[in-house]
């Protein structure tokens, strides 16, 4: 924003600094000044005014104030002196109509008589030129210059275009449907009720706060005029002036507040300056006694208790209660002492941006100066933070499934009524949500499961194979019990009959368009890994059966599910989606999924490791294939085989299950690498022979099992 040096002078008591000298003060102390130009015997500074300090220095005084208290000096501004005509009244020419007073909060206007519209006094004409500003006339330019001076936006009317006989009404209102306006510069606009204007009985004078029309321009042949001085909504003008795509010096102002209570000195100090420089031929102009003034609710200067301790605190330095006094009195704060060491600062309404003691102190220390205050380390106990073990050991999980080739996926906990009614949850099992965003989010989320099979279908469109986990919470309602949730478990909120229970699920899923038998046991030993890393043993798997209180719809395959146990803990599921599920999901191909209440698992989670010694001797591998009844289960072959070989076994992997045409009806093949190692000697190939046929009789005691050799 460009101001006068020569008129930032005047209002100083004419003791500044040079300009170069003025815009390092103002650049360490409030604004950063961009350049300085001269321009005749006066200089340019190009300040770049911060947008919260728009209400009081998008103006000269404003800026004046600043420099005065930055430079110790006195601001110096004009009061005035206006000669009132008692023989005019301004209520017998005007009245103000405000249709709504949010739009407008405060509207002045005075009535001046007797004017001579021409060219405006040389001075002003180059303040304003210097400010960017074109001078029009002495009219216009006063109002201008006045805009200038004190931030305040003005507008004058020539009262006799405006329609009515001889008491004029101004109203300001929202534009009506069909209202048009053509502005002072030529330009047509069509206004809509987001438009605010002012009018008169018949039509639009000019968009309000922003820029006049033309029916009520100023002229040669204007005798008398209507000054307005008002205080607009800065949302409306913003709203509207983006509408029309027009800005204004006016609509940049208004756009940043301005203090109501500005408007009567604004248009005094206008009506001065009309009266001594326009007065005609038959003597001077004639200011109708009064204002018309709407202010239905005046706004009050705050005040703010200031406690000099924690300005101290704050900025770390003492800073003498006289010189905290004298700074807030330059900026124009009045300061009253509460206690010894506490200070009641009345704001003045102009600084619209001061509401907390913290606002204060930054005042106090941009005009003490920041290179004052000393430069202090912080003096500080570096503590180590506590641990969070929920949050600890949901990231290990979180890595382990990762590295294991997981992708995490977040979806919303919420599900939608077809969720529901497709996985028949019952009523009194879920919790409905009462401001759902949508229909699809009506619920929240009794598991994770029927979200992944979304998430499932969705990347089938563009993947073959993916692995995917979710870790997140469920919500519940449960039955009363006398016992309930413990830790980590869940976190519950208790309703009448019912608990509300939170529980913190994590879910994983191999899917595969083209799968095989395969991928439940990949996923059981991802769950093997998943498990032991997080330093839990004794796991195990059961067979899993339904109980009554769950879902009738079996999402499990009947032959492919499993409960995981932790010792006597039932944790979590593991099985395969039944193709039933996946059909009636439109979903083609094979999922298996694991479900795994997450808080149980904290609890058994350990940082411990047992590490032992990595055997110097060779292993040795060993194939065996045996043929089975279609229904027995793999972990019975293991156990057998497990036992029998004894301790010199480390380790048995299923690598291949078969069923075919080429078997028995009723039969599967399952095949195995069983490893051989010992701790303290290289077996020998005789040894590990007789341990191998030793499986093999075990084996082979059940009539039904086929050893294939």
């Amino acid at each position: 924003m460009l101001f006068s040096y020569n008129w930032l002078k005047d209002l100083t008591n004419k003791k500044l600094p040079k300009p170069e000298k003025l815009a390092e003060l103002l650049t360490m102390h409030s604004f950063e000044v961009d350049e300085i130009k001269r321009q005749g015997k006066d200089y340019v500074l190009d300040i770049d005014v911060l947008p919260n300090r728009g209400p009081d220095c998008f103006s000269h005084i404003g800026i004046a104030r600043e420099i005065a208290a930055i430079t110790n000096s006195k601001l110096q501004v004009t009061s005035c002196k206006l000669q009132e005509d008692k023989k005019l009244k301004a209520k017998d020419f005007i009245s103000v109509e405000i249709k709504n007073k949010n739009d407008c909060s405060r509207y002045t206007a005075r009535v001046i008589a007797n004017v001579r519209v021409a060219l405006s006094p040389k001075w002003i004409q180059e303040k304003l030129k210097i400010c960017g500003l074109r001078p029009i006339n002495n009219i216009v330019d006063i109002t201008n210059y006045v805009m200038l001076e004190t931030g305040q936006p003005l507008h004058a009317f020539d009262f006799d275009r405006l329609s009515g006989d001889r008491k004029k009404k101004i109203i300001v209102r929202r534009a009506k449907g069909g209202d048009k306006i053509i502005t002072l510069d030529n330009e047509k606009y069509d206004l809509d009720k987001d438009i605010l204007v002012i009018a008169d009985e018949e039509s639009p004078l000019a968009i309000a706060g922003i820029k006049g029309g033309k029916k009520a321009e100023i002229d040669k042949k204007t005798k008398t005029i209507v000054l307005e001085s008002a205080n607009f909504d800065q949302r409306i003008v913003r709203k509207g002036s983006k509408k029309l795509n027009l800005k204004t010096d006016a609509s940049w102002r208004f756009e940043h507040r301005i203090d109501p209570n500005l408007t009567e000195m604004a248009i005094n100090r206008t009506a001065e300056l009309i009266q001594k420089e326009t007065h005609s031929q038959s003597g001077y102009s004639k200011i109708a006694l009064g204002l018309v003034d709407f202010y239905p609710k005046k706004v009050l200067p705050r005040k703010v208790k200031l406690d000099l301790n924690y300005v101290e605190k704050l900025l770390g330095v003492r800073i003498p209660t006289k010189e905290v006094k004298d700074i807030l009195n330059k900026l124009e704060f009045k300061t009253k002492q509460a206690r010894s060491k506490q200070l009641m600062v009345e704001v003045p309404t102009f600084r619209l941006d001061i509401s907390l003691p913290e606002d204060l102190i930054e005042e106090i220390s941009r005009i003490y100066g920041d290179r004052n205050i000393p430069a202090t380390f912080p003096v500080a106990s570096l503590i180590p933070p506590k641990r969070n073990f929920e949050i600890f050991w949901e990231d290990t999980a979180k890595n382990i499934l990762k590295e294991l080739g997981f992708t995490e996926v977040y979806n919303y906990s919420f599900v939608g009524e077809r969720e529901v009614n497709f996985f028949n949850y019952k009523n009194e099992e879920i919790i409905e949500v009462k401001n759902p965003m949508s229909l699809d989010q009506k619920y929240l989320r009794p598991s994770l499961i029927p979200n992944l099979l979304k998430d499932v279908k969705d990347n089938f469109k563009y993947f073959n194979e993916f692995k995917i986990f979710e870790l997140g919470k469920i919500f519940i309602n449960e039955q009363r019990t006398a016992n309930p949730p413990q830790g980590g478990e869940a976190r519950s909120t208790k309703l009448s009959g019912n608990e509300q229970l939170e529980k913190i699920m994590l879910a994983g899923v191999i899917a595969r368009k083209h799968g095989d038998n395969k991928g439940f046991y990949q996923l059981k030993g991802v769950i093997d890994s998943l498990l032991n890393k997080l330093g839990i043993s004794d796991i195990w798997y059961d067979s899993y059966e339904q109980t009554p209180e769950e879902s009738k719809l079996a999402i499990w395959h009947s032959k492919k599910s499993a409960e995981i146990k932790i010792g006597r803990e039932e944790v979590g599921f593991l099985g395969e989606i039944s193709s039933e599920v996946l059909k009636n999901l439109k979903i083609e191909g094979k999922i298996i999924l694991f479900d795994i209440n997450f808080g149980k698992l904290r609890k058994l989670c350990s940082e411990e490791q047992e590490y032992q010694p990595i055997s110097q001797y060779p292993s040795a591998v060993r194939d065996l294939a045996i043929l089975v009844p279609i229904n027995v289960k793999v972990v019975e072959v293991l156990n057998k085989i497990s036992v029998a070989g004894g301790s010199l076994i480390r380790d048995i992997d299923l690598f291949d299950i078969y069923e075919g045409e080429e078997l028995p009806q009723g039969k599967k093949n399952l095949a195995f690498h069983i490893i051989y190692q010992a701790e303290n000697k290289t077996l020998k190939a005789k040894e590990i022979d007789k341990i191998q046929n030793k499986i093999i009789k075990v084996l082979e005691k059940n009539p039904k099992w086929e050893v294939r050799r």
